[in-house]
């Protein structure tokens, strides 16, 4: 076992990437971080065109205290600056219902008591359930390797696996929130966070119903800078520390010895290494950098999670009533999500999802505009969709369903547009098809099917961010590079 200072080289810079080196430089270790393109930041990336800032990627913060914490590691005071929003998502139905899911829980039970007519102790009920979900299994499939016997043989961990049916593992999402909560809206609002990672409620796994409880137990935020400003801050932390970041210089090939990482080969030159860490998709990892290893075939034909197309809409002279959060139902869910896994393709009908990031920060856009992100979920790119007729129709769906719900003209305000498709998503970020999760989770093993943190075959192989476990999104990527870190440094480093 290595245990002197080692050459770390990390490829990519996500914000797992970038966690990853932060843990490893804290441990004395050399670390290198390669990136293919001229900033670190992978999907959080941020543009700006004529007064309006949009960030490009995630736009929802949950659990940031991962992100202190890293700052706490070093040593130092977080330079991250956020604040809770008091209303998490503001929901908009085809019948002209609207219903504001207000962060503390009793409130928003008392929204739902008023809108809906259900009594308020279903959705406190309900929530105590996501919650419950939360303490007894999140430690579990969030923070530790699925992959390691270890895990299983503590007794926390037993004892809890012991209790996991009763936590909607044999049901789906859908299934566990129409028996709990059985208001066809309800259950279509908590079905909707199977999409936080790229899955379909029908098919997903109940357990997933741990997810409203991040948001409802822990809080949802907002980073008065930006989403840009969490990658912006933890560079700038990895670099304090001694991290060196190539720009402009993505790896193309990891070199193998005896199944063992002995270099990093760029288009620039060639490094040795102790250890390599992939903040890259799972998929190109093989498939591109290590052409001749053999891959984990069963893990690389999951099937890919959802993708996105995404509007970034300058609304010159609108101020509109909607929230930082807004989403508009689609008519016919279970449709929608039929569309997207099982025909490959875009209903006419999508769900809309709008982020406003000018309502809390009022410089993102012009006086008396708004900054529109403006997201609905596709399929991911498997070359069977005419993505350009998709767009174009798309937009114009899009449009007409948001004028009907809010009663007026949007498209005469929109003087700023930029498109993001799975197309593109792939190009910018190597996320194989633009899957935004890599694999999705409909399959009640899909925990533990995902491909682990670690190579079993490869020494000194590592892997980290959204397409390994625990997952995509913000705070799984953050604890995807924890486990990592954890488990090379303790087997290896």
């Amino acid at each position: 076992m290595m245990k002197a200072q080692t050459n770390i080289h990390i490829v990519g810079s996500g914000v797992a990437g970038i966690a990853a080196s932060i843990r490893l430089a804290l441990k004395g270790h050399k670390v290198t971080v390669f990136e293919r393109h001229d900033k670190v930041g992978g999907k959080l990336d941020e543009f700006q065109e004529k007064g309006y800032r949009f960030d490009m990627g995630p736009s929802l913060l949950t659990k940031p205290y991962l992100i202190d914490e890293l700052f706490e590691l070093a040593g130092r005071k977080s330079t991250f600056k956020y604040q809770q929003l008091p209303i998490v998502c503001k929901y908009f139905f085809d019948d002209a219902t609207k219903l504001n899911a207000y962060a503390e829980s009793e409130k928003f039970a008392n929204e739902v008591e008023e809108k809906l007519g259900v009594p308020a102790d279903v959705i406190s009920d309900y929530l105590k359930y996501s919650q419950n979900i939360d303490q007894n299994v999140g430690d579990i499939f969030l923070t530790k390797s699925l992959h390691k016997l270890e895990t299983f043989l503590d007794p926390k961990v037993l004892k809890a696996l012991v209790r996991t049916p009763q936590f909607d593992v044999f049901t789906s999402m859908h299934e566990a929130n129409e028996r709990r909560l059985k208001h066809p809206k309800l259950v279509q609002l908590f079905d909707r966070y199977a999409t936080y990672n790229g899955s379909n409620p029908y098919k997903a796994p109940g357990i997933l119903n741990i997810i409203p409880s991040l948001e409802f137990t822990e809080g949802a935020f907002f980073p008065l800078h930006g989403m840009r400003d969490i990658v912006n801050q933890l560079h700038e932390l990895a670099t304090s520390l001694g991290v060196e970041f190539k720009l402009n210089e993505g790896v193309d090939e990891i070199l193998l010895s005896n199944n063992k990482v002995i270099s990093v080969k760029t288009d620039k030159d060639e490094y040795t290494t102790d250890a390599v860490f992939s903040n890259m998709d799972v998929y190109p990892t093989y498939r591109k950098l290590l052409p001749k290893a053999k891959a984990p075939e069963k893990a690389l034909a999951q099937e890919r999670s959802s993708s996105g197309l995404i509007f970034y809409w300058g609304m010159k002279g609108l101020k509109s009533e909607l929230d930082v959060h807004n989403i508009f139902f689609s008519i016919d869910y279970k449709d929608e999500f039929d569309h997207l896994f099982e025909y490959k393709k875009v209903t006419d009908d999508p769900t809309v999802y709008v982020h406003i990031s000018s309502k809390e920060v009022a410089s993102d856009a012009p006086v008396n505009s708004e900054n529109w992100f403006v997201m609905i979920n596709v399929p991911a790119n498997n070359g069977t969709q005419d993505w350009d007729e998709v767009i174009q129709r798309s937009r114009k769906n899009i449009i007409q369903k948001l004028e009907k719900s809010l009663g007026y003209n949007i498209a005469d305000h929109i003087e700023v547009e930029r498109i993001l498709d799975p197309r593109s998503i792939e190009q910018n970020t190597a996320s194989w098809q633009g899957a935004l999760y890599g694999s999705s989770s409909n399959d009640r093993m899909a925990a533990f099917l995902r491909h682990p943190n670690f190579s079993s075959k490869i020494k000194g192989l590592y892997f980290c961010g959204g397409s390994v476990h625990p997952g995509g999104g913000i705070p799984l990527c953050l604890l995807s590079a924890k486990v990592s870190t954890d488990i090379a440094l303790k087997e290896y480093l």
